[in-house]
């Protein structure tokens, strides 16, 4: 496991922007944590740093925004308002979760998975990360990586 301490927005959003230089197709990372402790913020430096150009913002509403104006196609959901496997499928979400298209990121992932580190028929790269709010601007992200 991977410890990253950020002490504040910016560094949170380059930490994925290295993660953003360095992705591969058909990586899935999945983020956990509060409200406010920096998930979509590192989804912003990914798609920095693969190249998106187009405005970064949390798909709480949509469910999953897509961007394909990088290196690679980039799709971070966002599974909140979601409660379950049987809602995610129903929502049409299962494909992004399971077939790599690009990169998949996913706030909420534990809506997925449960509280297990990753999944069980593991088809794909998986980057689970966590986030813990240790202060105003400070953060503990912590990671570990499983190989499909």
């Amino acid at each position: 496991m991977v410890t990253f301490i950020s002490k504040s927005p910016e560094e949170t959003i380059a930490l994925g922007e290295k993660w953003g230089l360095e992705a591969k197709t058909g990586w899935l990372i999945g983020l956990r944590g509060d409200l406010g402790a920096g998930k979509t913020r590192l989804v912003k430096g990914l798609a920095r740093g693969l190249g998106v150009r187009e405005r970064v913002h949390s798909p709480s509403f949509a469910l999953v925004n897509e961007y394909s104006d990088g290196r690679l196609p980039l799709f971070h959901l966002d599974l909140y308002r979601l409660q379950g496997q049987e809602l995610i499928i129903g929502a049409g979400l299962e494909e992004y979760l399971l077939r790599p298209r690009g990169i998949t990121l996913v706030e909420w992932i534990d809506r997925w998975l449960g509280e297990k580190p990753a999944p069980v028929n593991l088809q794909r790269p998986y980057r689970d990360v966590r986030f813990e709010i240790r202060g105003e601007n400070e953060r503990l992200i912590t990671h570990e990586d499983f190989s499909a």
